[in-house]
């Protein structure tokens, strides 16, 4: 039974069309990625979801070579082992030390020295297609680990009531490849290609219905931070003008340049124009002053 008919056009389509959505599949974390090189941290991402499906996207070739004719498994899951390590790479290398070294823990155990146990075991203790047999419910083992990886998301979606480590391309993708590919197994009688898919749909029908529910809670969150600032903003430029107001002098400090001119030159014992023709003025004597003459001039 060969997983590449081209009798089948069916069959042959949902591959195709299979290798498609798992492709953007891979793709789909892509701006979670993004932001964690803006912000030059993983924040609160996790690598096991990623060290999980390279280690099943290495396994999957190794079903697809035993299985012969399995070309569209081969070309999917090579493309998965490239996209998943250039995301654990990413990881590595913004995350910290103690995420670093989690990380390494888990992908040195999972993708060395797991993966060598059951390619060594399997070649040493199976032949022909008892092995292919073996292998295949393997795959449908750590298939279902890798749909059921998200679940921590999805706590972490309750708990915190917000979708921003829960991207909604991702599980619209991983819903609609989980479609695909149970189709695709669902006509190649094969019961490993369809089985994990079927928890595959329903986990990804669960994370697109939390984010229906909890993406408001989002909007919310963001309007409170900015009701927040523009107080905190209030009460700085309230604080300061009290500053202005109790501090000795500081209320001069917003008198107009002239004013501030003339004060200091008045301070400093220099008059103006207009000063010397008032103390002009003053010494000329008034009306007042003139004492009348009487008997005077004759």
């Amino acid at each position: 039974m060969a997983l590449f008919h081209l009798h089948n056009p069916w069959v042959f389509t949902a591959g195709i069309l299979g290798n498609f959505v798992s492709i953007l599949v891979y793709f789909a974390p892509l701006p979670t990625f993004i932001q964690i090189y803006k912000r030059k941290s993983t924040l609160e991402f996790q690598s096991l979801p990623y060290t999980v499906a390279l280690f099943s996207a290495m396994l999957w070739i190794y079903y697809a070579f035993l299985k012969k004719n399995a070309i569209l498994l081969i070309s999917v899951n090579s493309v998965g082992i490239v996209i998943e390590t250039v995301y654990i790479l990413i990881f590595l290398f913004y995350a910290s030390k103690q995420a670093r070294k989690e990380t390494m823990k888990v992908l040195v155990f999972l993708n060395v020295v797991l993966y060598a146990v059951i390619f060594g075991g399997t070649t040493l203790w199976f032949q022909g297609h008892h092995r292919v047999i073996v292998v295949g419910w393997i795959c449908v083992t750590f298939s279902i680990s890798v749909f059921a990886a998200p679940l921590y998301i999805v706590f972490q979606v309750v708990r915190t009531r917000s979708v921003e480590f829960m991207p909604f391309s991702l599980s619209f993708f991983l819903t609609l490849s989980a479609t695909v590919w149970f189709a695709y197994g669902l006509l190649l009688r094969d019961p490993c290609v369809a089985l994990p898919n079927i928890l595959g749909f329903i986990l990804g029908v669960l994370q697109m219905l939390l984010y229906g529910i909890y993406k408001n809670s989002n909007a919310n969150k963001g309007e409170l931070k900015l009701t927040d600032e523009k107080k905190q903003v209030a009460e700085v430029h309230i604080n300061i003008i009290d500053i202005v107001k109790n501090v000795p002098g500081a209320v001069d400090q917003v008198h107009p340049l002239d004013s501030q001119t003339s004060s200091c030159s008045s301070s400093n014992g220099i008059s103006s124009d207009d000063d010397e023709h008032k103390d002009a003025d003053h010494s000329k004597p008034t009306d007042q002053d003139r004492a009348p003459v009487s008997g005077g001039e004759k």
